[in-house]
């Protein structure tokens, strides 16, 4: 019997020295001269960027795709067929669940709990609620080593309330014509011979805080990309956004002007070396980077959402050197600075510790009371502690995906 082992980590570790040191058989002893793998999203880009990189396909998803173009359900299940069949002797197992629906979640676990009859399984968590239920040892990072938690069941997020000032109030409106900004009226998307979505009727109003949600491939992007102006197939749909219909004038540059949007994706496309301050104030010209010199009023609303996340003493400070979590509200603030109509935010907790967390849904909670932008939190699982007034679920059908307000 192997003794399996979880590693509860903060997003203040240092994960991939921890994973070098585990793999070169330096932390646990028992595993120095084995021959270990490592399943995690960390492997999926290297791959990822070998076939950007030289055209040619090392790992093939079920469907004989390759990682670029397949989800993120369709790259977790490839990585641990590869996996398996290299026939590792213990398998490092690093955010196991993340992004992936509950029937996805389901599999991998069933999967790993299958390979720990037979080989050793090390997995590495942030979120208490991952870890594997046959995993009964649950560790913690101190220097170069590991500790055992002794009473790891009795471990609770902070509680502490971080956001006590009042929302920044916007230097104006961005005007729209109606309290409806989005209404779908029986959309059908297809691609070829499949239909993605069918006759979804949904509407979001102003102020409004939805949850939509649904499993992986259910159509969540397809939505969301109608939503932004990015999909062509929303012409000659039923669908109006911020009181127009789609197809009479508006350009995808007035749509964007209206909406927020975060992604946890996001945080791999803002490399600039820029500071704090200034990642917030170029919000307010929709750029990366900042290029125009802001006028006061901008500058005195950037401080005021500097203030409110408890970050105007570090205002100076390099952008890039933020953990995870603190990146996240920084581009939330980038986000919100012109209170726009309507705030998206697409899967936006993948990878963030159960501390962060709790700061991240504290914050999403105060900008859906306290101001009069709809909020649309994208996800295929709920988070404890956010608080959505709806929730819109997409259910898999042979026909395509159909809505319903729940």
């Amino acid at each position: 019997m192997k003794k399996h082992l979880a590693i509860y980590i903060s997003n203040k570790d240092d994960k991939r020295t921890l994973i070098k040191n585990i793999l070169a058989g330096s932390i646990i002893n028992e595993l120095q001269n084995l021959k270990g793998a490592l399943f995690s999203e960390i492997t999926i880009n290297k791959f990822i960027e070998e076939e950007r990189r030289h055209g040619h396909i090392d790992i093939a998803t079920a469907n004989k795709k390759g990682l670029t173009k397949s989800s993120e359900g369709e790259r977790k299940k490839a990585l641990i067929n590869y996996i398996i069949a290299n026939k590792p002797e213990y398998i490092v197992a690093d955010n196991v669940f993340g992004n992936l629906d509950v029937e996805a979640q389901k599999n991998i676990a069933e999967t790993l709990e299958d390979l720990s009859k037979t080989i050793w399984i090390i997995q590495i968590t942030n979120r208490k609620r991952d870890i594997l239920p046959f995993i009964k040892s649950v560790y913690k990072p101190v220097g170069k080593s590991i500790e055992l938690i002794k009473d790891f069941n009795s471990l609770t997020p902070k509680t502490t309330k971080h956001f006590i000032k009042d929302l920044p109030k916007p230097i104006e409106k961005v005007a729209v014509t109606s309290k409806s900004l989005v209404k779908f009226n029986k959309v059908t998307v297809s691609y070829l011979d499949k239909t993605v979505i069918k006759d979804i009727c949904w509407e979001i109003k102003q102020g409004e805080f939805w949850h939509l949600k649904g499993p992986n491939g259910s159509g969540k992007s397809t939505i969301l990309s109608l939503i932004s102006g990015d999909n062509p197939k929303a012409f000659n749909q039923d669908i109006h956004l911020f009181g127009v219909k789609k197809g009479s004038g508006e350009s995808v540059w007035d749509i964007k002007m209206k909406i927020g949007y975060f992604t946890s994706e996001m945080l791999q496309g803002f490399r600039r070396s820029d500071t704090i301050e200034r990642m917030i104030l170029s919000g307010f010209y929709d750029s990366v980077g900042l290029y125009k010199y802001p006028n006061e009023n901008q500058i005195l609303i950037a401080h005021q959402w500097l203030n409110l996340l408890n970050m105007l003493d570090v205002k100076d400070r390099n952008f890039q050197t933020l953990s995870s979590g603190h990146k996240r509200l920084v581009l939330i603030a980038r986000a919100m600075v012109k209170h726009p109509p309507l705030l998206i935010l697409d899967e936006p907790t993948n990878g963030l510790d159960d501390d962060d967390i709790g700061i991240f849904t504290e914050l999403i909670n105060k900008i859906a009371k306290e101001s009069e932008t709809a909020v649309l939190y994208v996800s295929h699982s709920k988070e404890i502690g956010l608080k959505p007034d709806f929730v819109y679920e997409l259910i898999p059908n042979k026909k395509g995906s159909i809505g319903k307000k729940i």
